[in-house]
Parts: C-alpha cells; structure tokens; sequence
C-alpha cells in the first residue's frame, strides 16, 4: 500500500463530538487473548500486559467480552455474578490494574453487559425458583403449564429446543431464549431494572468508560404469552425450530427503549460514557434506530449486516450504510466485520481463485472507510482465518446442539497468536483451550510487527488516517456507486471529501470516470487513479 502522509492533517479534538463518535474499538474476547499463568486460558492480567500492543494500534477503546463468575456453559455468557470477575481471569484488583494501564496508554475501556438473561447459578435465580411468594419470585419469566402439561407457549429458543424448562421446585415452566441454563430476566420487574442499573453503576464506579449491551431485543417478553406466528416459507436452510417463527412476542417487546433510558441516563451523570447495543433478528435495524433514537436512549447499535453475510458486495455495503443517514433523530450505527459469534470474515468473503492475504488489506480499508464507529475483532488486525474445529474438541454449545450445519463459533474464537516460533505460537505456556489455526504462527504479531508491508501495519496506517481526517472521522457519506464489483462512495467533512473506491472482484475495474481528480491517499494492492486491480482500494483526497 502507498499512502500520502503529508495530505494528512494533524489530529485535533473537536469540541463538540464525544471521544466515541467515529472511534475505532478492538474487541479482545479474554480466553484467546494472552494467557499470563500458564493455564491455557487467557486472562485479564495477560490482557493487561499485551495493552501497548492494542494501543500501537491506534484503537480509541476496548471491548472487553464477558470476564464475569460463570459456570461457562456459553462461556461467559451465562452470568453468575455481575459485579465479579471469575477466578480463570483472575481478580477485581486484576481488572483495576487493567483499567489503569489502558488509561495510561490513552485507551478507552467498554465491557460487555448481559441483561437479557443470567446463569442458573445467579443467586437471583436461586431464590426466584425457590418459592412463588418471595421476594425475587418474579425476577424471572415463569409461567404455568397448560392443562396438557405443555410449555405456556410455542416459543422457541435460540440454541434449538423450546423456550421453557419445567422446575420442579415452583410447579411452573420458566423462560430461556438461549440455553435452559441460562433463564430470563424479567425486565419488566422496576426492581430487576433497579438491580441491572446498579450493576452499571458498579462498573462505572471503577473507571469503566461504557458498555456493549448483549442481545438486549431479548430483553423482554409479552406478558400476554401469546404464541408466535408461523414465518413465511423461505429458500433458507432452517437448522433450528427457532428459525419456523416470526419472534414478535417472545422478544423486542415496545418497553425496551424505556430502560434504555434509565441506562443512558444513569450513564450520562458520568459523563463520557460510551453505550453501544447489539441486535439482532429479522427486525434489527428497525430496532436499532429505535434504541439509539434522540439523545436520551443508547450512542449507537450494531447488528448482523456484515457478520453472517456469506458474501460482501457492493450492494450489501451501500444498503446497510444507506440505512443510517446523516439526519435528525437519526442514531450512530457501529460495524463489525468480525466477532466472537460469526466467522472469520476472510474465509467467509473471498472470491475463488482470489488472494486471501490482498482480500484482507483490501477489507481492513473498507472498514476503516464506513461512517459511524468501527470494530476490529482480535485476530482480524494479523488476517485470521476461520478455523476448523474437529466435533472431538467443540466447546460451542450452539454447534453441539446443531451440528454439523451450524458453523462453530469456536473456530473465530482460537487463541491469538503472539511469536510465531514459541509454543503454542506464545499465546500459552501450556495446551490452550483451543486449538491454534494451522497457518496462524505464521501471521503472528511478531512476524507482522517488523514487515513494514504486513496486514498489521496496514492497519495502524489505516487507524491513524482515519483519526486524522475528519471526512473519515464524523463526515457524511454520499455518492454511492454499487455497480458490478465496484463499490465508491464519498466522505465529506470540513471542506474535504475523501473518494473511497473498492474492487471487491476478481477481474480489474477501470475507474477514470468514478472520481473528479484529487491526491491519493491509500493506494491497495495495485490500485491508483485509473485502474482497481482485483482487490484494490483507493482512498483519493478532494479539497473543496
């Protein structure tokens, strides 16, 4: 890649725009991420450790998935204690000394907050099954059975299977979207919405700086337990009985946003903090724009768009950027191309006969194009690949319940490669909980450091760009062209435009006529004013 440091302005603070608004966010999922005791399970003290190398990057802030007591049954996702750290991460005196070394490197740090549901092992849950006349027995969605002893409801759940355990102990049914260990908060409850606020607070309190809401359109249910309707015949695959229903009543109830801002407003007394909710489903980004509404619900929101589109064309990308204008009223969307829940992107998006390595740079530019904040996920910065997990060492409880036509999650979830000679590629003295991807010591962070030609520093150029300009920054976008394999599209601010052009083909595009002139400021794989070879990318400076 070439890039045009000079064109570039020096970084300045806008005084009206928060830290958050067009940041970049590196999400570290803790069990991958550096192993610091030899367990072969990473921790928040490893994490601590490698933070230079996160803040070389030039990321704003980082995403922390869930380091939480946990039975890890969907590891870390299944809440035993939100107000703790579990003893394979270490300790609340580990994670203060994190956020301490993050801000002293200029590091953001945001967490996950998972409130649609917690572990059956909570101490809430432990006293709602015990009795229906205590004091949390409606902390959780129970219901009776039916006359026949059947679940009060046909609703399904994410993982396969209903959406109701039977518990002995209450006589009734209680709800779980997701796994049977992991039952569902009733958020309709002001006093489970009192507790959830609390644990905001708690956070809060030691220097965290914002939160990504787990799947928070599952947060609450309809009262009226009505059955959902049957979804409309499709050429999809469907794996799960989940995927035969529309999910309108056990799910993305209209009192959501209502909580959404209790959390804003308890966030805003801190001043500075960051919340960003993950949605998903057939209605998201209705949904989105509905919790990000105004400037009293959450800063912004992020769905699937990019994470389970098995191909990336140019029509995807405009379509999924259209749907957030630059108006009144509007939220502020955040992208991801990759997470802990999706595959590698690289192995998902690359065309046959297609170079992965120039599919990678060419993807990383795209994503540090878009308007709005974006999200790389660990791994994504080295050019990871998705990795094949045989079924004998499958951890994901989702591909166990589905397989083998779900894809599993755990193969984007393989430990980071950190030296590409140590053992176990220095990720971990010991085996690690998962294995390695077989070309991954090969594109460790100690191989890519010192290659001024590598993915990784593609990326802190990238990073670094786009924090200088304001048009990458916060501009607006505009002057979309999807035609073919090509995607362009503009971002304005202050009195520049910045043309961004992507080949996202096979075979080279000539371009003459797609801009008008201008100083080119990243050139990819080949690319420059006249011609996109496949997998070019071309980011060209006009001053107004």
């Amino acid at each position: 890649m070439t890039t045009n440091h000079s064109l570039a302005p020096q970084p300045h603070a806008v005084a009206d725009l928060p830290w958050w608004k067009g940041a970049a966010i590196y999400q570290i999922y803790p069990r991958s991420f550096a192993d610091s005791n030899g367990d072969g399970i990473g921790d928040l003290a490893g994490i601590t450790a490698r933070l230079d190398y996160v803040a070389s990057l030039g990321v704003d802030a980082i995403w922390l998935s869930p380091f939480y007591p946990s039975p890890m049954d969907d590891f870390g996702y299944d809440i035993s204690d939100y107000c703790g750290v579990d003893p394979i991460f270490g300790t609340l005196d580990d994670f203060d000394a994190l956020v301490a070394r993050a801000h002293a490197l200029g590091l953001k740090v945001t967490t996950d907050l998972v409130f649609a549901h917690t572990s059956d092992r909570h101490d809430w849950f432990a006293t709602s099954r015990a009795s229906r006349d205590n004091a949390m027995a409606d902390w959780y969605v129970w219901a009776d059975a039916k006359p026949d002893g059947s679940p009060p409801t046909n609703w399904q759940s994410v993982f396969g299977g209903p959406a109701w355990t039977w518990d002995a102990r209450r006589g009734q049914y209680y709800m779980h979207n997701f796994l049977g260990t992991q039952p569902q908060l009733n958020v309709h409850n002001r006093a489970v919405q009192d507790a959830l606020l609390d644990v905001v607070r708690f956070w809060l309190d030691r220097g965290v700086d914002g939160f990504r809401i787990d799947a928070i359109n599952f947060a609450m249910h309809d009262p009226e337990l009505r059955d959902n309707p049957p979804a409309p015949p499709s050429n999809k695959v469907r794996t799960r009985p989940f995927d035969f229903q529309l999910k309108i009543h056990n799910q993305s109830h209209p009192d959501i946003p209502l909580f959404l801002e209790r959390i804003r407003a308890l966030t805003d007394e801190y001043g500075g903090s960051f919340t960003v909710a993950e949605v998903g489903g057939d209605d998201a980004v209705r949904e989105m724009k509905l919790f990000t509404a105004g400037d009293r619900r959450l800063n912004s929101a992020y769905g699937f768009d990019f994470l389970y589109a098995d191909r990336l064309t140019p029509k995807l990308v405009r379509e999924a950027a259209e749907q957030w204008p630059d108006a009144p009223g509007i939220g502020w969307p955040s992208w991801a191309f990759e997470n802990h829940d999706a595959p590698r992107a690289v192995s998902r998006w690359t065309p046959a006969g297609v170079d992965a390595t120039a599919y990678s740079r060419m993807k990383m530019v795209l994503l540090c194009a878009l308007r709005g904040n974006i999200i790389i996920y660990n791994g994504e910065e080295l050019g990871l690949d998705q990795v094949d997990i045989p079924f004998e060492m499958v951890k994901d409880p989702e591909a166990l319940k589905n397989w083998p036509l779900t894809l599993s999650r755990d193969g984007a979830r393989t430990p980071l490669p950190w030296a590409a000679d140590a053992a176990h590629a220095g990720f971990s003295s010991a085996s690690p909980w998962l294995p390695l991807g077989d070309a991954h010591a090969g594109l460790a962070v100690d191989r890519q450091d010192g290659d001024p030609a590598s993915l990784l520093n593609l990326t802190r150029r990238l990073v670094a760009l786009r924090a200088a300009h304001p048009a990458l920054r916060h501009g607006r976008d505009g002057g979309w062209v999807a035609e073919g394999d090509l995607l362009a599209f503009d971002r304005v601010a202050e009195g520049e435009t910045i043309r961004c052009l992507f080949n996202l083909g096979g075979a080279s595009i000539d371009i003459a006529a797609q801009h008008r002139g201008g100083m080119p400021i990243v050139a990819l794989n080949g690319a420059d004013a006249d011609t996109l070879p496949p997998c070019g990318a071309l980011w060209i400076r006009i001053d107004h």
